[in-house]
Formats: structure tokens, C-alpha cells, sequence
């Protein structure tokens, strides 16, 4: 009797002492994260933000990496409905994909990249595995990288380069260094610059190429600069790791945007390769994309197919269905195929004329500057050239949201606002 008292007077003053019986643990003077800082906002996310919380009509998001219409609105691809209505027929399960994801997305994957027919699919050189879009398919690449490579662990990447790669690759504990790739003076590629720095790596190590539309700056190489590329590349033997995330999406022609992969296999190059359908499907949310390794043997291939296997199984196990479904739907239907191809170029074509109207209204508004790197950059984003104090001038005074390097997205262009952002951008620089 005693026993229980004292166990009811413990338990009263447990239930005072922590307020309504909420448990001690609850109650600690500090969290387990207390020590654990704020991150830094992400620069494109903030841009979006601010842009929604402004209440000009005339305001424009110039900072969105997702293509829109020529209202400004998401446009999903009628190639792509007409794909899931065929789906929605056939009465699929949800059973788990293969780890390395669905085969015949893979094998039509590795051929639109490197084309149909091609020798390495036909003589079994490539290890293809389903990726999360590019981003899976990057990170996947630099965990084999990372554990694998018999070189250094050293990735250089092209100065500036997309955002996420240099967190991509320091997360699978490689070393990321840089090359430079985008002159200021021109708006254009620093093509001497980057042989010369080329020139300078390392033997053994990994060189990261954007295979078309340079992100963030829109900024190519010419085949033939290509091709001194790839010589350099070879005579320094350093291996290509290539991430195509615009096929089609910037020339509108889907052999053409693949020039630079297809060049460096033929010579022979070992590759590493990463591909997305968010941008030339509009799949954004779907995240489908793939992630190759290109290989001078079949057994090689074999291996490093099954050790990529063996990455995958503690990262997700098993890839997503339903976006590589409508991919493989379309790649293999040659009616389906034949209209995404279509569709894939009007988008193109209609960032590439406002590009083109841009440029034309900066030079209506009497702007004396040359802009004619508008047009010379390609895909959905373009190095303007305007400098932090221009941009932030841009939004303060004209509600027109970019990043602070004066990059622009072009799909944020429209022929109802392309007047405005020509008037505000000669107002900013002239």
C-alpha cells in the first residue's frame, strides 16, 4: 500500500512539474538541434518569393527554370497527355521498378542520346540505369565516381556552372575545382581561356561538360571548338562526365543538341553521362532522367552496371514508374514521337524568337550597347551582362525579379512583356 502512494506522489509531481503531463523528455532546457545554424536561403527560390509577394501588374519573373507559354503559364505537352491517356488504358500495377529502373526507358534513352543504331548500344559498351531526373542522375554518377575512379578525385567544373553541381559532387565526397568557360567582356565563351585551363589539369582527373545550353549563361562551344575540345581533353586523359538536360530543348533539334556527346564517344572517350526529360518533356514534377556510362567493353559494362546497382539500393532502392512510363511511351511510338519531336521545337523556337524580339526592342528603345549575345546564347536561360547594382534596379524599380548575376530565364519572356523588359533593361544600363 505504501509502494503505490509513493508511486502516485512520483507521478503527481511528474504531472506539475511538466505542465498538463507532458513528458520530461519534451521538456529539456535545449533541443538535440539546437546547435544546428539557419541554412542561407536558395538564391532562385527567394527571387520567386519576392516576386509573389509584389503587387505591380506589370511585375515579371525572370528567375523560374521551368518553361512557360506565351501567356506565362505552365505548359504541359499535348504528346505527353496523349501518352497517359494510352496508360490510363492499359491497366498498369504500381509494383516496384527494377533498381536500375525500367530497361526499355533505358535502352531508349542511351539511343536518342547517342543515336539510333549506334555501335555502343549494339555491342552492349553502355552501363544505363533510370535516374531521379538530372539531379539523381548526377548524384548517382558521383557516388560511383567517388568510390570507383582510379584517378583523383578531383571534378573541375566550368566557371560559373549550375548551382547544384558543386554540392552535388562535394556530397559524394569529391573535389571540386574549376575551369574557366564564360567571358565577361563578350557574353560569350572564353574558348582560349578554358583550353589553356584544360591544358593544366591534372592527368586522372574527372571534367564535368554541359553537353548544350550552358546553364546559367547560355553560352556554347562551336563544333569545331568542340573538337579541340575533345582533343585536349584525350591528350591530358582526363575523363568527360557530361550532363544533357536540354536535348532538343535548345536548338529544337534533338541530334544536334547531342553533337558534343556523340562527338567525344566516337573518339573514342570513356563517358559518364546524365540525362533529364523535365525540360524537353515538361516532366518537371515526374523526375525522369538516366544516368550512362559509356565503356570500350562489354564485361566493363557489365560490372559497373552491377556496382551502380549496388549504389542504388541503400540511396532510394527502387526509381520512380510513372514519368518513365510516359517518356517510353512517347520515344517508342513513332506517330507519338514524331509530335513530341514537333512540340519540343516549338518551345525552342519560341524562346529563341524572344530572344531575338529582346534584342530588337533594346535597340527600338535606343539602347547603344551590343546586345547581340542575346542571340548567340541558346536554351532557356541568357547572361545579360548586367551587373548586381543593374539587376537589383531592375526589381526595385521595375518589378522585374532576377538572380543578381543578371541572369535571366527567357521562358519568363513573353510577346505581352518583352516591350517592358527591353524599356526597364536600357533604363538600368544606358
Amino acid at each position: 500500500m505504501a509502494t503505490s502512494s509513493r508511486i502516485a506522489s512520483v507521478s503527481t509531481n511528474l504531472l506539475k512539474s511538466n505542465h498538463y503531463g507532458v513528458s520530461s523528455v519534451a521538456c529539456r532546457a535545449s533541443s538535440w538541434w539546437s546547435k544546428v545554424e539557419m541554412g542561407p536561403p536558395d538564391a532562385i527560390l527567394g527571387v520567386t518569393e519576392a516576386y509573389k509577394r509584389d503587387t505591380n501588374p506589370k511585375k515579371i519573373n525572370l528567375g523560374v527554370g521551368a518553361y512557360r507559354d506565351d501567356n506565362g503559364k505552365p505548359y504541359v505537352l499535348p504528346s505527353v497527355l496523349k501518352a497517359e491517356e494510352r496508360l490510363s488504358k492499359k491497366n498498369l500495377d504500381k509494383e516496384y521498378a527494377p533498381i536500375a529502373g525500367n530497361a526499355e526507358f533505358c535502352n531508349l534513352s542511351i539511343n536518342l542520346a547517342l543515336g539510333e543504331g549506334n555501335e555502343y548500344t549494339k555491342n552492349g559498351l553502355n552501363a544505363t540505369l533510370q535516374g531521379i531526373s538530372g539531379t539523381g542522375s548526377l548524384r548517382l554518377g558521383a557516388a560511383f565516381l567517388s568510390s570507383f575512379f582510379p584517378g583523383n578525385k578531383d571534378v573541375y567544373l566550368p566557371t560559373p556552372s549550375w548551382g547544384n553541381h558543386t554540392p552535388i559532387f562535394k556530397h559524394a565526397g569529391l573535389n571540386v575545382k574549376q575551369y574557366r568557360y564564360y567571358d565577361p567582356k563578350t557574353c560569350g565563351f572564353d574558348f582560349q581561356g578554358a583550353l589553356q585551363d584544360i591544358a593544366k589539369i591534372p592527368e586522372n582527373s574527372i571534367i564535368l561538360l554541359h553537353a548544350c545550353a550552358h546553364n546559367p549563361t547560355g553560352v556554347d562551344p562551336k563544333p569545331e571548338q568542340w573538337k579541340e575540345i575533345s582533343n585536349v581533353v584525350k591528350q591530358k586523359k582526363l575523363f568527360p562526365f557530361f550532363d544533357l538536360a536540354y536535348q532538343g530543348f535548345a536548338s529544337g533539334d534533338v541530334a544536334k543538341d547531342a553533337f558534343a556527346v556523340r562527338l567525344f564517344v566516337k573518339e573514342g572517350h570513356e563517358i559518364a553521362l546524365a540525362q533529364s526529360y523535365a525540360k524537353n518533356m515538361g516532366l518537371y514534377g515526374e523526375r525522369a532522367g538516366a544516368f550512362s556510362l559509356i565503356t570500350n567493353n562489354k564485361e566493363v559494362a557489365q560490372n559497373t552496371l552491377s556496382q551502380l546497382k549496388i549504389i542504388v539500393r541503400p540511396m532510394y532502392s527502387n526509381p520512380p514508374i510513372h514519368g518513365v512510363r510516359i517518356v517510353t511511351e512517347i520515344l517508342s511510338d513513332p506517330d507519338l514521337r514524331s509530335q513530341w519531336l514537333t512540340e519540343v521545337k516549338g518551345m525552342a523556337d519560341r524562346i529563341i524568337s524572344m530572344r531575338t524580339q529582346l534584342r530588337d526592342n533594346l535597340k527600338k528603345e535606343g539602347s547603344q550597347r551590343d546586345w547581340s549575345h542575346i542571340t548567340d546564347q541558346i536554351g532557356m536561360f541568357c547572361f545579360t551582362g548586367m551587373n548586381q547594382q543593374q539587376s537589383e534596379r531592375l526589381t526595385k524599380e521595375f518589378s522585374i525579379y532576377l538572380t543578381k548575376d543578371g541572369r535571366i530565364s527567357m521562358a519568363g519572356v513573353t510577346t505581352k512583356n518583352v516591350g517592358y523588359l527591353a524599356h526597364a533593361m536600357h533604363e538600368v544600363t544606358k
